[in-house]
């Protein structure tokens, strides 16, 4: 994880909301930029890989801690780190 990693704490949000502050954040960001989203509500574990093949972005990983699932998400167009 780098200082210049986007995060976004879309917890508390339902659907659509985390995925739309993704699509948001990652649509302002650089080429090759990770987001991360912080969220709890349960249809984000379909939503953000779903919102990841459609856009053509990559999902580094999916993790979870205390109730929440954490997706790191890269940018396409941009080099790998």
């Amino acid at each position: 994880m780098t200082d210049d990693t986007i995060r976004i704490d879309a917890t508390g949000l339902l659907c659509p909301l985390p995925v739309l502050k993704l699509a948001r954040k990652i649509r302002h960001a650089p080429p090759g930029a990770v987001v991360e989203l912080l969220a709890d509500d349960p249809a984000a574990v379909i939503d953000v890989p779903h919102y990841c093949t459609e856009s053509g972005h990559t999902l580094i990983e999916t993790s979870t801690s205390a109730g929440a699932n954490l997706f790191r998400v890269r940018k396409t167009g941009g080099p790998p780190h």
